[in-house]
């Protein structure tokens, strides 16, 4: 009988895959260090390159030419002109606020009781004063109580450069009285009141102007007696010299009115 022979199958060899990745990884290696090599930059060559293509154009090396100074003069006219009104608005921004601040301070106890409101706006620096800190009911006089806490205004704003506009300002209740025909009258007559009081204290008078609004610009609704008390009430304003750069700040939170 014949012996069948055993035919052995080969060995299949699943690690030759190895040779193959560490040839990769020796060729990505080797790609690496030839970046590298070309990438690195040798200061010394490149100052002595530096230094040979400025003597052949006649200027001085890279590493000993000064760095020129930027001033306002060599930038363009356009550009110098914005920047200086950049300026000039944080400057004046500044001022206003110190103003405000001093005004907080003067009027400190007022603010407090919610009688006296003091802020800031792209306009400039308002005081808004309760009428009835200022004036009788009806009446254009000033209230004895009320000079020196005007006067103590007066000499926080004398030797400022700006302007003033004192407004008056009434509810909407008719006024009936022999003294005056119209709220128009009233609110005119107790801003030229302050004018003359601030004027009387050291404030140029071409700064002063009185305006009368009546009821025209109220702060709260008219149909409580809470916000007709608000909305009689003289303003001061004091005027920004750059009010269109000036931003809107604000101040020290005022208690609520009463």
């Amino acid at each position: 009988m014949r012996r069948r022979r055993r035919i052995a199958a080969d060995h299949e060899n699943h690690d030759r895959w190895l040779i193959s990745y560490a040839d990769f990884i020796t060729l990505l290696f080797a790609f690496f260090v030839v970046m590298y090599a070309i990438s690195a930059v040798n200061e010394n060559k490149f100052r002595v390159l530096a230094g040979s293509l400025g003597d052949a154009f006649g200027r001085s090396s890279a590493g000993d030419a000064p760095v020129p100074q930027l001033t306002t003069e060599a930038l363009p006219a356009e550009v110098r002109q914005r920047t200086l009104k950049q300026q000039q608005a944080i400057e004046e921004q500044a001022h206003m606020t110190e103003v405000a601040s001093n005004l907080l301070d003067v009027m400190g106890p007022l603010v407090k009781e919610g009688k006296v409101r003091v802020t800031q706006s792209r306009r400039g620096v308002s005081i808004e004063i309760n009428a009835n800190v200022l004036f009788e009911p009806g009446r254009a006089e000033l209230d004895p109580g009320s000079l020196e806490v005007l006067r103590a205004v007066a000499e926080t704003l004398k030797n400022e450069p700006f302007k003033l506009e004192i407004t008056g300002h009434t509810d909407v209740i008719p006024i009936s009285n022999s003294v005056f025909a119209s709220n128009w009258e009233l609110s005119a007559v107790r801003a030229s009141s302050v004018v003359r009081l601030l004027a009387d204290s050291g404030i140029a008078p071409a700064r002063l102007l009185a305006i009368g609004r009546e009821a025209s610009k109220p702060i709260a609704a008219n149909d409580t007696a809470e916000g007709r008390a608000r909305n009689r009430r003289v303003e001061l304003m004091i005027l920004s010299g750059l009010p269109d750069t000036v931003e809107e700040i604000p101040l020290q939170p005022n208690p609520p009115r009463p």
